[in-house]
């Protein structure tokens, strides 16, 4: 906060009382047996939602009629395809990865409709990474993990749509990924009308990267596209449900986008390498 001049008010006495009010909370959860990554984690989906969702920031980045309209059909995919398929859920794991599947999906048919997809953002915003490393060597810790965000996404996304489309196989007609077995309904990007109009926002016969550099603009700040509002809803009542089994950090490796597509592969994104082999180290220290 402080590197980026902040001072609207006292951070530092906002977070002493945020410790002192999430004590007994804390201490409760650990009495309960609740798994220490899921008391973490939580409370770090709160902090999100009032620190940036709710926030001016938020506000300034919606006056975009695109952006707005961007985030508009994601989250009318998600609610339009989450719906269709209420009666077929099994378990409480299946809405949440059919959520964010269904959103990949969307980002990903959104920049299609301008002739990108994960391959080129990924490779774009890996290479951009590498020359920002040069430029500001101290930068933020959390520079990238947005865009990281939106990369990992549009992959997934990428591989939803692209399985769709060879399935079709030029029979033409609507193009419907399915994630976890449940179809994605991405209808309701066409119906809306900002997107289906970029003429309306640049010179009318050259509007062809109009979505695209919306989308560009939610590489800073896809959490509404996610969306995380609603996984981060999810993730808390399944936590609660199953408080003893830790759902954060994903005890799987992360399937991440540029070790995907343009760097090499790794296995140090696993749970069991970045988690707990820190938390054996430090209980073999004594720590």
């Amino acid at each position: 906060m402080d590197s980026v001049g902040q001072n609207s008010f006292d951070c530092r006495k906002y977070m002493k009382e945020y410790r002192v009010k999430m004590q007994g909370a804390v201490k409760a959860s650990l009495d309960e047996g609740v798994h220490y990554g899921n008391i973490v984690t939580v409370p770090a989906y709160c902090v999100g939602d009032i620190a940036h969702h709710i926030s001016q920031s938020t506000y300034n980045m919606c006056r975009d009629d695109v952006v707005m309209a961007a985030i508009e059909a994601a989250t009318a995919v998600m609610e339009t395809t989450l719906r269709a398929s209420l009666d077929r859920f099994t378990d409480v794991y299946q809405p949440l990865a059919l959520a964010t599947g269904s959103t990949a999906a969307a980002a990903e048919y959104l920049l299609e409709l301008d002739g990108f997809n994960a391959p080129m953002v990924v490779d774009l915003l890996t290479r951009r990474h590498h020359n920002f490393v040069q430029l500001k060597p101290n930068r933020s810790a959390a520079a990238e993990l947005h865009n990281c965000d939106l990369m990992d996404m549009v992959y997934r996304g990428w591989e939803l749509i692209g399985k769709a489309r060879r399935l079709r196989n030029g029979a033409g007609g609507a193009i419907v990924p399915k994630a976890g077995g449940f179809p994605v309904d991405l209808a309701p990007i066409h119906e809306n009308e900002v997107l289906m109009n970029p003429r309306r926002y640049a010179y009318p016969a050259c509007a062809i990267t109009v979505r695209f550099s919306a989308m560009m603009r939610l590489a800073d700040y896809p959490c509404l596209l996610t969306s995380e509002p609603v996984t981060a809803t999810m993730m808390t009542n399944i936590i609660a449900l199953v408080p003893k089994k830790p759902d954060a950090p994903v005890c799987a490796c992360m399937d991440c986008a540029a070790a995907s597509l343009v760097e090499l592969h790794h296995q140090y994104r696993q749970w069991r390498e970045a988690v707990q082999g820190e938390v054996l180290h430090l209980r073999d220290r004594g720590a």
